[in-house]
């Protein structure tokens, strides 16, 4: 219709521009068959590797999943991404890593030489998913909630309103980790202090969590005994636990009150209060629960 109604040629070559373009972009990619040698190459060597460790296929043989369990038995996938160029070129590898994974390769080389790279990049990282995984079967994480094996941070509760922010090197899992408490300053200065006092105490034989065990005496809550609505209360002013997916992080000062917040619940509310005052970037003012 709109074609139709063109008064001119021009108007038609413009008119006839945009529906073509409209139509391209509602349309699916086209897929275009690659050489024979691409294929028969590529299903030569999923054969050699073993259709055992083959977790997906896509029908276009373009994409390839492959699975590998780790020495103390975790689950791992690589993303395969093959161009036409294979095996001149590299797939593009897709893993869930904390750090880089570089494939090495050559023109001769196959998907076995990459998959024995992965296993060893597996193997390297063992201590780190160690560490990460005594953390998550015996504190509880408030952050991040369902993490990822490339997560390298873990927010473990401490007490009622109270964590820990660990900063993990992937490289060096038994390492003292970046630490940032938070919580009411009366409880988490004294935390900071017992840190610094004895850090000489890190000891790179025992485990990470044991460590801070250890330099901060305490003991974590455990998820065998306490739930977690006994030490992580809801924001005191959207009365939700988690906003955007995260939690409170800011807690009234007041030893009586300890009111916990969302960091932008608090942001948003104190701007709104004539009597806050801010400096730079920071702003000072009432708790909205207990005025102090």
């Amino acid at each position: 219709q709109r074609l139709h109604s063109c008064p001119d040629l021009v108007s038609f070559m413009m008119e006839l521009k945009t529906v073509l373009e409209i139509a391209l972009k509602n349309t699916p990619d086209l897929h275009i068959p690659r050489p024979p040698e691409y294929y028969s190459c590529l299903v030569r060597d999923l054969e050699i590797l073993g259709w055992n460790k083959v977790a997906y296929v896509d029908t276009g043989l373009t994409t390839v999943k492959l699975k590998a369990e780790d020495s103390c038995g975790r689950q791992h996938l690589i993303t395969l991404k093959l161009n036409a160029k294979y095996p001149t070129e590299p797939p593009d590898c897709l893993v869930d890593f904390p750090v880089q994974f570089a494939v090495s390769w050559m023109p001769q080389n196959s998907l076995i030489d990459i998959y024995n790279q992965f296993l060893a990049a597996l193997e390297s990282l063992k201590e780190f998913w160690d560490a990460m995984d005594e953390i998550d079967g015996k504190t509880w994480v408030l952050e991040p909630e369902n993490p990822r094996r490339s997560a390298t941070t873990r927010r473990i509760a401490i007490g009622n309103n109270v964590s820990v922010n660990v900063e993990v090197d992937p490289r060096h899992p038994n390492m003292l980790p970046e630490c940032y408490f938070l919580g009411a300053d009366h409880v988490v200065n004294p935390l900071r202090m017992k840190l610094n006092n004895n850090m000489h105490l890190w000891d790179p034989d025992i485990s990470l969590l044991q460590n801070l065990k250890d330099l901060l005496d305490i003991d974590f809550p455990s998820r065998a005994v306490l739930e977690k609505s006994d030490f992580a209360k809801d924001c005191g002013i959207c009365y939700a636990y988690r906003l955007d997916g995260t939690a409170p992080d800011q807690v009234c000062d007041d030893p009586r009150c300890g009111q916990p917040f969302h960091q932008a619940c608090l942001y948003e509310w104190l701007q709104a209060l004539p009597s806050s005052r801010q400096s730079f970037n920071v702003i000072f003012g009432e708790c909205p629960y207990c005025n102090k």
